[in-house]
């Protein structure tokens, strides 16, 4: 034997090496063990995120037992086609269970699957605030790619296991009968080992049951949403006798980004937002003004502010996207334009907006509308807000309320906005020129996205701060330039997201109204609402919905049809 054939058989012969078939053998097991744990995680997997624990996946799924059954039966042509479709299928049911995780972290409700893929959208801008353009698109390519991975990955495994079954088809039959048996006798007990988990799990088929009555459910409202338009008890009113009780008053319809309840009590930042309220009815007390206060139930939750925006507008209930995109396309009445039709000059300013707010604008009725482009802030963004509210209410003293005549505008504040730091700090109002001055502000050490995220308990302290920023820098504003024909309606918008107001809360937000003339609090004194800037706990609760035609009730003298 030559030295070279030697050298070639070498480490054969010395057992260094294991041999190939076993190498295969363990490969083999290892893709067969991760293709189960896929399948069984798209099986058991509670959409949930709270609810994802370890012994979330100590469950009988019975699914899974269906399946087995079913393939067992299938001839053998049949069985791989449909392991791989039905596997795909369960990729995509997997998907539908990532998006309830996130929907449920932020907005505290499953996703809708019809209606809820135009937060796709705004999640881009918002990413890409963050990150910019370029990162965000990369990471929404990600997430793609991520999807169509994981619907591939899950056919793929289906396939493979439908393959072990056939493989193995005695033990196969014999451990579903055992598993079925125990199924069967854990189902009516209601058995679990950790809260909402039951050991015999059907969690699949529920989710596919649930998202199908979904899809049903958000057809036929689409012909309610229609009738609910149709019926507009202020449509053809005499203009003459609308809002006739706030003539010669400008006013201000002010959304606060994420002013819920939680703000105002049962939650740790709630004292310091209460402090603030307090303090500022005292104040506007001093300089004339009284405050009524009581509390709306939004439509969303935790995002979405739009859809509270035109539900107060509109007095209609816009609670999806699809309402909405209706809504704006149509002709209903708003406030905006039944204060137009009235006689005011009317303006919306959303410093969010990066471009052009149409058909929105035309729809609601404003004369002028202000974003982030047409305001002259040459200042810093503090994360998503492009600009500090105190920048946006004193632009509109300047640009709107010096100009002759009653004016009504809607004003968002966006201060307040998820991620809630780097958060402004009030200063000068007669100093602030172009916006220029906040920049050290926005780039102050430690208070950056990074410093405080996903630290609850920063989180929570960071929120609660810039709500304090806002609503003083209303008191501020009111204070300093409100007079006898100043009117201030402000509201939240929303609750702030789970993980500030927590798994329970519900979706009441704040609302007030602020005027120094009597006789405009004397016309909503039968409403039952709390003196001052903060409302009771006991104060009425209203859906968001009644407020634009109990509003125009109190201020017009005309009764609705």
């Amino acid at each position: 034997m030559s030295i070279l054939t030697r050298l070639r058989r070498q480490p054969e012969e010395s057992g260094d090496r294991t041999p190939p078939s076993t190498t295969r053998r363990v490969l083999a097991v290892t893709v067969t063990v991760l293709a189960f744990l896929l399948v069984l995680f798209a099986l058991v997997a509670p959409n949930d995120l709270s609810k994802l624990t370890p012994l979330a996946f100590v469950r009988i799924p019975v699914e899974g037992l269906v399946a087995v059954v079913l393939l067992l039966l299938l001839p053998t042509s049949w069985r791989k086609p449909v392991a791989l479709v039905g596997g795909g299928l369960l990729g995509v049911l997997t998907i539908l269970k990532f998006a309830d995780m996130g929907f449920y972290a932020s907005l505290n409700r499953p996703f809708d699957p019809i209606y809820d893929w135009s937060f796709l959208g705004p999640g881009l801008e918002f990413i890409q605030g963050e990150v910019g353009d370029v990162l965000g698109w990369v990471a929404a390519g990600l997430v793609v790619l991520v999807a169509i991975g994981l619907i591939v990955l899950t056919a793929l495994a289906a396939t493979r296991l439908s393959g072990m079954v056939a493989k193995h088809r005695t033990g196969t039959v014999r451990g579903v009968a055992l598993l079925a048996v125990v199924w069967l006798v854990l189902a009516p007990t209601g058995a679990q080992l950790t809260p909402g988990q039951p050991l015999a799990a059907s969690n699949a088929a529920a989710l596919a049951v649930n998202d199908l009555r979904q899809v049903s459910a958000d057809l036929k409202d689409q012909q309610e949403f229609a009738r609910e338009v149709n019926t507009d008890a202020y449509a053809g009113m005499d203009k003459d006798k609308l809002l006739s009780g706030l003539r010669g008053k400008n006013v201000l319809l002010v959304f606060v980004e994420s002013y819920g309840r939680s703000a105002v009590m049962n939650s740790s930042f709630a004292p310091g937002i209460d402090a603030v309220l307090d303090a500022g009815t005292q104040t506007l007390q001093q300089a004339g003004f009284a405050a009524k206060s009581g509390f709306l139930t939004s439509t969303t939750f935790g995002g979405g502010s739009w859809l509270a925006h035109s539900t107060v507008e509109s007095g209609v209930d816009v609670n999806s996207q699809y309402r909405y995109t209706n809504l704006i396309n149509g002709n209903r009445l708003t406030l905006a334009r039944a204060f137009k039709d009235a006689g005011w000059r009317t303006f919306a300013d959303d410093p969010a907006n990066t471009r052009d707010w149409e058909p929105e604008g035309q729809f609601y009725g404003y004369d002028s509308v202000y974003d982030s482009r047409n305001v002259g802030y040459k200042g810093p963004i503090f994360s998503y807000a492009t600009m500090p509210d105190q920048y946006t209410m004193n632009f509109i003293r300047q640009h709107e309320l010096s100009k002759p005549g009653p004016a009504f505008g809607e004003i968002d504040l966006v201060s307040s906005h998820v991620p809630w730091t780097p958060s402004p700090q009030l200063v000068d109002w007669d100093s602030m020129g172009d916006g220029s001055m906040f920049g050290p502000q926005a780039a102050a050490v430690g208070k950056q996205v990074k410093d405080i995220w996903p630290d609850q308990a920063k989180v929570q302290q960071a929120y609660g701060e810039t709500i304090q920023y806002s609503l003083n820098t209303l008191v501020q504003f009111l204070q300093r330039y409100g007079d006898e024909n100043t009117v201030m309606v402000f509201l939240g918008d929303h609750q702030p997201g789970t993980l500030v107001s927590g798994a329970n809360a519900d979706h009441d937000v704040p609302i007030s109204i602020v005027a120094k003339d009597p006789s405009v609090l004397a016309r909503v004194s039968g409403w039952g609402w709390t003196d001052g800037l903060k409302p009771s706990p006991h104060a009425p609760v209203w859906p968001m919905s009644a407020f634009r035609d109990r509003f125009m009730a109190a201020f017009g003298d005309q009764v609705a049809k």
